[in-house]
């Protein structure tokens, strides 16, 4: 699978349940083929391993993902901490089986490039600041998709 990575989690650690005492690390990202169709991606495995890969590329970087295991997914619980995609898999990756290379979408494909800066939500689906501002009290404890774009940056 070649796309561009659109969207990447920091790297958590959980308690292994297998082997008492010793942690397992994650984390996910999400990349995009076409306007379309995008996935999530979970890496699990040893500390070196996931931060390892999780330095190894950022988002906007193209990747090319090699023998990942394809899963369902379990929407309510995945689509809580990840984009909600329009497939019902996910890919994981396996520190034993899975590569992933990254390089840059301008040596994979321009097109890749343009597809980093689509919006991952139904244009429908989005709530303005101003609407917010307006309606905040019957918006109250909903959540809401807000489209918004950063005016300027400062200390």
């Amino acid at each position: 699978v070649i796309g561009v990575v659109i969207g990447k989690t920091d790297v958590r650690s959980f308690p292994d349940r297998k082997n008492i005492g010793s942690e397992r690390y994650t984390f996910n990202f999400t990349i995009r083929d076409s306007p379309t169709y995008f996935i999530n991606v979970q890496s699990w495995g040893r500390e070196e391993y996931i931060r390892s890969l999780s330095e190894s590329f950022r988002v906007g970087d193209c990747v090319t993902i090699e023998n990942p295991l394809i899963q369902s997914k379990e929407a309510e619980r995945e689509e809580k901490f990840n984009p909600v995609t329009p497939s019902c898999y996910k890919l994981l990756l396996s520190e034993n089986h899975s590569v992933v290379k990254a390089s840059s979408c301008y040596e994979a494909d321009t097109r890749l490039l343009s597809l980093l800066h689509l919006p991952v939500k139904d244009p429908q689906d989005y709530y303005s600041l101003g609407d917010i501002v307006a309606n905040g009290q019957s918006l109250n404890g909903r959540v809401l998709n807000v489209l918004a774009a950063v005016m300027s940056v400062s200390q």
